[in-house]
């Protein structure tokens, strides 16, 4: 061996010649940024236990895909009603009401420009699957959006629990448009 260069050292082995040279500077930080990472990452996970583990990550999703799986049950009367017993839902459908709603069907469902919907007269049907239905699928003709592209069939469903609670509270309003339910 033999000193050739001021960048490294020189190595002579079967009449092959090569140079010892420092590792380029990026490189080097790279090697100590996943090292002190990796040291970071087990620490957290595996020593403090503060980060979730894989089964806790597979347990929170599993529940969340039963909960979409729960949602994602067929339409019905008897699943609407079911709905709007549940306080959490009715919650949510008034807020999505207040935000997407109001504005046509006034803050009490009293009615503005669209109908009022605290009394007993519907234009499309005062039965639950009929009020999911325009709700979901709207009215182009009289100007009612189809919400459940926009809002995803969880929301739909609760904005129509909270117009079942509205239903015949007879809030004053606009005048009855439509048939008397059934």
């Amino acid at each position: 061996m033999s000193s050739n260069d001021k960048s490294g050292v020189l190595h002579v082995y079967d009449g092959i010649e090569e140079m010892d040279n420092h590792l380029p500077r990026w490189w080097l930080f790279i090697l100590w940024a996943t090292l002190i990472f990796g040291f970071g990452y087990w620490y957290y996970y595996h020593v403090t236990g503060m980060g979730p583990g894989s089964l806790e990550v597979y347990k929170a999703e599993a529940a969340e895909a039963a909960r979409l799986a729960a949602s994602n049950k067929p339409v019905s009367d008897d699943t609407l009603l079911a709905l709007m017993q549940d306080s959490q839902s009715v919650d949510l459908g008034k807020a999505q009401f207040q935000q997407q709603c109001a504005s046509c069907h006034g803050q009490k469902g009293e009615g503005l420009i669209g109908p009022n919907l605290t009394d007993t007269f519907w234009l499309h049907g005062g039965k639950p699957v009929a009020i999911h239905k325009t709700v979901s699928e709207g009215v182009v003709t009289k100007g009612m959006p189809a919400w459940e592209r926009t809002l995803g069939a969880e929301r739909v469903r609760a904005i129509v629990a909270y117009v079942l609670t509205l239903k015949n509270t007879n809030v004053a309003g606009k005048a009855p448009q439509g048939e008397p339910e059934q």
